[in-house]
């Protein structure tokens, strides 16, 4: 087991999940809002293999999607983290960011608030070379997440290869980070 992180801000911290988390969290994931760029919502059976598969990488590693905890009231607001991205993706090895808030959590900062964060961690902590990111095209407020990370996205659009060919969420964009771009813009 690796040596476990819990990233903090102003306002959040990102930390190990608990079992408290998993009713919140499936009652986000079983959200149609929430879930509108995945192929489908969550029951609470997937919800909860969700969570346990973060929770093995971030046991594995030390680090993954963490779960996302206000500090002021110590709501659980969703998650936010890095993780090693499905080895069936064309830009595979690679670290991908990620994040996926409740609603009533939008617009208020805090996934690029975290976000920045995780990339400190990413960057300084373990000394990674490049962060990814992913969303399907029409997933403007993540696209605009990435945008604010000043990551940049790249020319061509892929189709994930883990969605079936007729699905109307297959196009993807992809976006990068590297550690020199990263430093640059501090």
């Amino acid at each position: 087991m690796a040596e476990l992180m819990e990233p903090k801000t102003d306002r959040l911290l990102l930390r190990q999940w608990r079992d408290a988390d998993r009713a919140p969290f499936a009652t986000m994931c079983a959200d149609p809002q929430v879930m509108e760029y995945f192929p489908s919502t969550l029951d609470r059976a997937a919800s909860d293999a969700t969570v346990d598969r973060q929770i093995a990488h971030i046991d594995e590693h030390g680090w993954g999607f963490w779960a996302a905890e206000r500090l002021e009231d110590g709501a659980f607001i969703g998650f936010v983290g890095l993780k090693h991205a499905p080895a069936e993706l064309p830009f595979a090895p690679c670290v991908e960011i990620g994040w996926r808030l409740a609603v009533p959590y939008w617009g208020s900062g805090y996934a690029v608030e975290a976000a920045r964060e995780t990339l400190r961690v990413a960057f300084d902590a373990l000394q990674l070379p490049e962060i990814v990111s992913f969303a399907t095209v029409q997933n403007t407020r993540s696209r605009r997440v990435m945008e604010r990370l000043h990551m940049r996205e790249e020319p061509q659009v892929f189709d994930h290869p883990l969605l079936p060919a007729d699905s109307p969420l297959r196009r993807h964009c992809l976006y990068r980070l590297t550690a020199a771009e990263w430093r640059e813009q501090r």
